[in-house]
């Protein structure tokens, strides 16, 4: 049970660090409520999965290579740039009276959630070495790699669920003037992280 538990702690820790997936969830949860935050964090952990079967199968050596890293890192820039420029554009927008926002379809958070996870190039390297050092160590086969997995998402999980908890009890308390705050900055992240993904990969480009 200690190595469970160390697993779900480290789902914890891989979650918690301030980044796209969480800032979006934040905006998503004041804008929207509760669910849509939540669905936020399910795209995610559904495209962390897909990432995670994929280096169980061996295509990480694929992923590592100097041409998928430069796709990447391009195609994460589109991602969070386009993410991030819409939050910026529609902070004005889908206002009601009371200040909160009308409602948005889950299957788009949901989107929203699984294309920045899975264009995430950090995220997908990040796994690489996580989950490739889990399959190293691996002694007793299915079994532990199971233990390991479950243990994992169960940690996202709990983070996601307090994300989508906090975001969307701040809901009531929002006026519009901090709700356009809040989206505007939310926005500049993810083009900042955008921005950097493109920087890196004009530095493969060049290299």
């Amino acid at each position: 049970m200690s190595i469970y538990f160390s697993y779900i702690l480290l789902g914890l820790s891989l979650s918690a660090p301030i980044g796209p997936i969480n800032a979006a969830q934040v905006d998503k949860g004041i804008r929207y409520g509760f669910l849509n935050a939540w669905f936020v964090g399910i795209g995610a952990m559904v495209a962390d999965g897909i990432l995670m079967l994929l280096i169980y199968v061996g295509i990480g050596h694929i992923v590592d290579s100097p041409f998928m890293k430069t796709f990447l890192w391009l195609f994460g820039f589109f991602v969070l740039s386009y993410t991030g420029v819409e939050s910026i554009v529609k902070s004005n927008s889908n206002q009601s009276d009371s200040g909160v926002s009308r409602n948005e379809a889950k299957s788009k958070s949901f989107r929203t959630g699984f294309f920045m996870a899975i264009s995430n190039p950090l995220n997908i390297l990040f796994w690489l070495g996580i989950y490739g050092s889990i399959l190293a160590q691996s002694t007793n086969g299915t079994y532990h790699l199971l233990i390991s997995s479950t243990g994992i998402f169960i940690g996202i999980t709990i983070w996601d669920l307090t994300m989508a908890s906090v975001a969307s009890g701040a809901r009531r308390f929002v006026r519009p003037p901090v709700l356009r705050i809040v989206s505007i900055l939310s926005g500049v992240i993810l083009i900042a992280f955008g921005l950097y993904f493109g920087k890196q990969a004009m530095i493969m480009l060049l290299s």
